[in-house]
C-alpha cells in the first residue's frame, strides 16, 4: 500500500484502489493531492497489469470534491493544469465509483467521469456549487443532466440539496445501491467479473462508450469551460457560507451521536 497526502493507493491483484482520505473535511482533495490523484490515474492506465481502478471514499464520506477552506483562503489560487473527472474520462481502464458516504459537487463530478457508480445505502449526493457562489469545472452541468435528465440536474444545482442513494438509483444517476457493508464485497464482485474479460476488449468498450459520449457532451464541456475561465468568486460571502455549513454539519453530528464524543 502507498500513502501520499490525502490519497490512499492500494492494488490487489489486476485491481487497483484508489481511497481519498481526509475525513475531517469529508475527504475534500486540495491542490496538492489533485496533482497526485491525477499522476495515480495516469500511471494505472499505463499498467498493463492494472485491469480495473475503484475510487472510494474514507467512511464516513466519498469525497466533497475541492477543499473550500484552501480555495478560499489563497486570493493566488491556481487550480492545477488537469483535474481528476477529466483525467477519469480519458482512460482506457474501466473504473468504478465506490461511493460509501456523502459525494458532494466535485465528489460528485468524479463519480460522474467513472464507466460505472455502485453505491452504499449511506450514500448521499448533492451540488452544491451555488451554495457557496462557485462554478462547477469537471464536468458536472454536461454530465449530471446526460445522467439523471434536465429537470432533475437543474432542482439539485439550483437548491442545493442532496437525493439519498435509492432516489439517486430511481433518478439514474448510480448502477446499484447495496448495504454499506456490503458495499466492498459487490464492487469486487463487479471488478473482479471485468478483470476477467479480455483486457483489449474492456478497453475498446470504454473509449467507444466515451467517444461516443464525447460526440454530445463536449459542446457542454466547452461552455461550462468558458464559464469556469471568467468567474470570480465572491471570497467573503463564501467563507461564511462555508462556516455556517460546517456549523451545521457539526451540530447535525452532535445530534446523531448525542453529544459531542
Amino acid at each position: 500500500m502507498e500513502d501520499s497526502l490525502r490519497i490512499r493507493l492500494e492494488t490487489d491483484g489486476e485491481v487497483m484502489l484508489v481511497r481519498f482520505d481526509h475525513p475531517p473535511t469529508r475527504n475534500a482533495l486540495d491542490r496538492a493531492s489533485r496533482v497526485r490523484l491525477v499522476e495515480c490515474l495516469a500511471r494505472a492506465d499505463r499498467d498493463p497489469d492494472v485491469r480495473v481502478i475503484i475510487v472510494t471514499g474514507a467512511d464516513p464520506a466519498f469525497c466533497s470534491g475541492v477543499d473550500a477552506k484552501q480555495l478560499l483562503g489563497d486570493p493566488d489560487y491556481t487550480p492545477p493544469p488537469v483535474d481528476p473527472a477529466t483525467m477519469l474520462r480519458s482512460l482506457s481502464t474501466p473504473t468504478i465509483a465506490a461511493v460509501n458516504g456523502a459525494c458532494v459537487s466535485g465528489g460528485l463530478e468524479i463519480a460522474l467521469a467513472c464507466s460505472m457508480v455502485i453505491a452504499s445505502d449511506r450514500a448521499r449526493f448533492a451540488d452544491t456549487h451555488a451554495v457557496l457562489g462557485l462554478t462547477p469545472g469537471w464536468g458536472l452541468s454536461a454530465e449530471l443532466p446526460a445522467a439523471i435528465g434536465a429537470w432533475r440536474a437543474r432542482q439539485m444545482s439550483l437548491t442545493g440539496e442532496a437525493i439519498g442513494a435509492r432516489t439517486a438509483y430511481e433518478w439514474g444517476l448510480v448502477n446499484e445501491v447495496v448495504r454499506h457493508e456490503d458495499l466492498w464485497t459487490r464492487v469486487r464482485e463487479v471488478a473482479d467479473a471485468v478483470a476477467r474479460l479480455d483486457p483489449r476488449s474492456t478497453a475498446n468498450m470504454v473509449r467507444l462508450y466515451r467517444e461516443g459520449r464525447a460526440i454530445a457532451l463536449e459542446p457542454s464541456l466547452d461552455v461550462e469551460r468558458a464559464a469556469l475561465s471568467s468567474w470570480t468568486v465572491d471570497r467573503s460571502r463564501a467563507r461564511e457560507e462555508l462556516s455556517a455549513t460546517v456549523g451545521r454539519d457539526s451540530g447535525q453530528r452532535r445530534h446523531a451521536t448525542g453529544g459531542d464524543n
